[in-house]
């Protein structure tokens, strides 16, 4: 995020506070719940959002150097990532051209080859076909026509982004529109190192984990131990990017900049910035490195999904000893923290996630199941969850759900 627009979030924030004031939708919606849990629906979003657009896969430092590869099989699509010997990142269609059989069953590595466990055949990290045993007996083919099926990609702004059809097509600047493109520029993510990962199997319909991360009114109550320690519940910025959006939380370290020249000002230190990128991306770029959580659903189920957890590291490494102001201190602590205390931080984060957000998720998801609630409600101080799910409405051809004046429901 560029710095002039930090100054403009964090004196927002700032002004939020002192006036007792909160983002306004303007009124509120009623989100039906069978949402949540319709099978033809379900189906519908798994087509068009899963199978019909480009998706983040990670970050560039997810291939690090030539022959890293990774491989992903949370879509229909099963996914070999690689980067080959020129620096390129590729992707295919994880599947032995020969019958099919999965040809890479690690999560990730270095590798020159891929051989497939079932009868040899081999791939570079290009998806050429390399070797095969007994051709003279098999019958001679031609290598070039029987490599991997290859995916379209494109790495930008320190993002992975495939097509998990190999028809489609990515564009990362279409996809994320001009000033989202910018503002992924500025951070630099291309920088970033991996610094590990977890993945959870959740009881809830995927778009309650997205859900989740639409609004700080529950800090003070559901995370009254943990993250409101660190956290102002229920202040927040919020601005939409056509199908995406940006909030920025609000920490209690915000008070900080009070005191600080505004050329000092950081916007990670005042809050924490949580991206959506449509469908199912929350990105979250933190004083020391960044979180990207991926939910997806269940083939079967409508009130399950998987959440994929990523963290990395700022690259940069460079001491900021010597100096003694607020900001240099707190980074000059982060830059010289090991790898395994910033591993734990991470992992505590993920593990409020699961333990606490995703634990009301679950609870949502079996009063939804039961059919008893027509509706749900998103209030005025959640326009996230209003953009979620109008944006996901639009997306299937349904009617936007419409703004509602709160004193009209008596």
């Amino acid at each position: 995020m560029e710095h002039n627009e930090q100054l403009t979030q964090i004196k927002v924030l700032l002004s939020r506070l002192d006036s007792g004031t909160n983002v306004d939708a303007g009124g509120v919606r009623l989100n039906p719940t069978n949402s949540y849990t319709d099978l033809a629906r379900a189906g519908r979003e798994r087509e068009l959002f899963f199978g019909s657009h480009p998706q983040l896969l990670g970050l560039s430092c997810d291939l690090p150097q030539p022959g890293s590869f990774f491989t992903a099989d949370d879509l229909a699509t099963p996914i070999l990532a690689t980067r080959d010997e020129d620096g390129r990142f590729r992707a295919f269609v994880n599947a032995c051209r020969h019958r099919g059989v999965v040809v890479e069953e690690e999560e990730r590595g270095i590798k020159r080859r891929f051989v497939c466990p079932f009868h040899s055949w081999s791939y570079d990290p290009k998806g050429a076909l390399v070797g095969l045993p007994k051709e003279e007996q098999f019958g001679e083919i031609e290598k070039e026509c029987f490599g991997l099926v290859e995916l379209p990609t494109e790495e930008k702004y320190g993002f992975l982004f495939i097509h998990p059809n190999p028809s489609g097509s990515v564009d990362v600047d279409d996809l994320l529109g001009e000033d989202l493109a910018q503002e992924f520029d500025a951070w630099d993510f291309g920088s970033f190192s991996r610094l590990g990962g977890d993945r959870y199997e959740i009881e809830c319909n995927w778009k309650l984990a997205m859900d989740t991360f639409g609004e700080t009114y529950h800090f003070n109550s559901l995370h009254r131990d943990s993250l409101a320690n660190f956290f102002q519940g229920n202040v927040q910025c919020y601005d939409t990017f056509g199908q995406h959006h940006r909030m920025v939380l609000c920490k209690k370290a915000i008070h900080e900049m009070r005191e600080w020249p505004e050329d000092q000002w950081d916007i990670t230190v005042a809050g924490l910035p949580v991206y959506w990128i449509f469908p199912n991306n929350i990105v979250m770029p933190s004083e020391w490195g960044l979180y990207v959580v991926r939910a997806y659903p269940d083939v079967n189920d409508p009130g399950k999904h998987t959440s994929v957890i990523s963290f990395y590291v700022r690259g940069d490494k460079a001491s900021a000893a010597g100096t003694n102001n607020g900001v240099d201190e707190r980074q000059a602590l982060l830059e010289t923290a090991p790898m395994e205390a910033l591993s734990a931080i991470a992992q505590g984060f993920a593990a409020i996630i699961r333990d606490e957000d995703y634990v009301a998720s679950a609870s949502q998801q079996r009063s939804a199941n039961s059919g008893t609630l027509e509706h749900v409600i998103f209030g005025r101080n959640e326009p996230a969850l209003h953009h979620y799910h109008n944006t996901y409405r639009a997306a299937l051809g349904l009617d936007p759900l419409p703004l509602l004046d709160p004193a009209s429901m008596a």
